[in-house]
């Protein structure tokens, strides 16, 4: 499981290369990947990454429009910077954010695939 310096790690490097930028579409490979229905996955298209923290383990992205996806990687989840429009790897893809000058790509190698996203409307974060 990334660790607490691996989750500091990602936020780093997640706020160097999507902080004020815009999320041009997500791709959800695995749907078990995503834990929340309302609002939909795709209302965060089109809209500017305002912030990126951590809480506990799991990585927390702001989004305008008061939106807020959180990623639990747990065990065997990683996220990967790649090429715009990145393909995802057939067993191991979940889940690909694509970007002007990047893709983030979301894998799990487990077998257990205990990975989630979760997307809110508040700012407001519940206990996952």
């Amino acid at each position: 499981m990334p660790e607490y310096p691996d989750v500091e790690v990602y936020v780093d490097r997640l706020t160097h290369h999507i902080k004020d930028r815009t999320l041009t579409k997500i791709r959800v490979v695995s749907p078990f990947v995503v834990r929340t229905f309302d609002p939909p996955i795709n209302s965060i298209d089109g809209k500017s990454v305002t912030g990126i923290s951590r809480l506990g383990k799991q990585i927390v992205l702001a989004f305008e429009d008061d939106l807020t996806l959180v990623i639990h990687l747990m065990i065997a989840g990683r996220l990967r910077w790649k090429e715009p429009n990145a393909k995802l790897a057939r067993k191991l893809g979940l889940a690909a954010f694509d970007f002007e000058d990047g893709t983030l790509i979301f894998t799990e190698a487990g077998s257990k695939k205990r990975a989630s996203i979760h997307l809110i409307r508040s700012a407001e974060l519940p206990d996952f």
